[in-house]
């Protein structure tokens, strides 16, 4: 797909690193061009206009105020999480396609409006969810998701060193109106969602502890969850912000073996298979993983199919996510159905 026969205008909301990273993307790939940046920290404007090549005058201290000013075909999104609803729903408002960091939202009923608003737009909408593009979760996917077998027994695990933001408490993630949670929303979620997007499994019900660092609960630090499906299958997910390195885990199992994803800090996720008899194989096969979102995202506007991470993707997490939140505050089991009625037949 490098030979598109049309260049998509392109602006950038957040240069973070994150946002540099998906901007380079942007600059490098075939079939689209960087044309505007926007950040509320005139400093780092000017450091990612240097780097990205963006021209002073089309740097903005205002988000909308670039989307009015430019002629945009794409917006990426890479600012703080509480941030997504807002400026998403802006571009979509715009007619503009949408590449949005995760978490989609900070809140189920902003993340259901979101995903409604993408449903009703042509649009594409896309949710930075990486491990999406990777084979070893294609693997797990295909064979159950787009296959025919059913998932029986899940495990997930991330670990990761937030410790400072905690003692601190100076950085945006620590802010409840920037964050809108803490370790599982920001970090985790790439766990739970991987477990939904491989299995296509039905969440009902999460039974959640959630360790708090605040008297607001809302900066967790690490967690246990539960999640029960509507197919039978349960899953247990461990989320942890204060410990020293990264390592992440999804292992899922049926009745004829396992797939087994495993990473290490935050380097290239890899996948081996485990069959009724014990025998270990690795059909993982690399990838471009540097220009693969931006890649996938080019993709699907010039297709018009599905992208890798849908909107829909982006809501399931946030539901389970903020049910599990919800679930430790009350300490007991939570029905998702109850807890949030208007998703009635959304993940049907």
């Amino acid at each position: 797909m490098d030979d598109r026969s049309e260049t998509l205008s392109v602006g950038l909301a957040g240069v973070g690193s994150l946002g540099i990273r998906l901007g380079r993307q942007f600059e490098e790939l075939s079939g689209s061009e960087l044309v505007a940046l926007a950040d509320v920290n005139e400093e780092s404007l000017a450091e990612a206009g240097a780097e990205l090549s963006v021209s002073a005058s089309a740097q903005y201290l205002d988000y909308e105020a670039m989307l009015d000013a430019e002629s945009l075909d794409a917006v990426g999104i890479a600012t703080p999480n509480g941030l997504h609803y807002r400026q998403a729903s802006a571009a979509l408002e715009r007619g503009l396609h949408v590449l949005c960091e995760k978490p989609l939202a900070t809140s189920v009923e902003d993340a259901y409006d979101l995903w409604s608003r993408a449903e009703e737009s042509d649009r594409t909408f896309m949710v930075g969810y990486q491990r999406h593009f990777n084979p070893a979760y294609d693997l797990a996917r295909d064979r159950w998701a787009l296959g025919d077998r059913e998932p029986r027994f899940i495990t997930g695990e991330i670990t990761h060193d937030w410790q400072s933001y905690y003692e601190t408490m100076e950085d945006w993630r620590m802010d409840p109106d920037l964050s809108g949670g803490g370790h599982l929303l920001n970090v985790g979620t790439h766990v739970v969602d991987a477990i939904l997007w491989t299995t296509g499994l039905t969440p009902t019900h999460v039974n959640a502890y959630v360790d708090f660092h605040d008297d607001d609960q809302v900066f967790d630090k690490q967690s246990s969850t539960i999640i029960e499906f509507a197919e039978g299958a349960m899953a247990n997910v461990s989320d942890t912000g204060v410990v020293a390195r990264t390592r992440e885990h999804v292992h899922i199992w049926d009745e004829e073996g396992a797939v087994y994803l495993e990473g290490r800090e935050w380097d290239d996720r890899t996948g081996t298979t485990i069959d009724a008899d014990g025998t270990v194989q690795d059909p993982y096969s690399g990838y471009d993983r540097r220009l693969s979102k931006g890649r996938a995202f080019l993709d699907a506007v010039e297709t018009g199919e599905q992208p890798p991470a849908t909107a829909l993707d982006g809501l399931k997490a946030v539901v389970v996510t903020m049910a599990a939140y919800e679930s430790g505050r009350r300490n007991e089991r939570l029905a998702i159905a109850e807890e949030f009625p208007f998703l009635d037949g959304v993940f049907e």
